[in-house]
């Protein structure tokens, strides 16, 4: 599942993002959703979340 609809992801599910500085190289971090940050229901680029670590980024895939 790719991450492009925010009814996709629960705050738990293991995902994995691409943070700000790594969208260039598409290098993706793998965590747990803390929170959602985008309000909208659907992002073309990846809903926003915060992972339980800190990480901000928008969600590639969902694991």
């Amino acid at each position: 599942m790719d991450g492009t609809r925010r009814k996709d992801i629960k705050v738990g599910s293991r995902v994995l993002v691409v943070q700000k500085q790594d969208q260039r190289s598409g290098k993706l971090t793998e965590g747990v959703v803390q929170r959602l940050l985008t309000n909208s229901e659907v992002h073309p680029r990846g809903i926003k979340v915060m992972l339980e670590n800190g990480i901000v980024g928008r969600v590639q895939e969902i694991k």
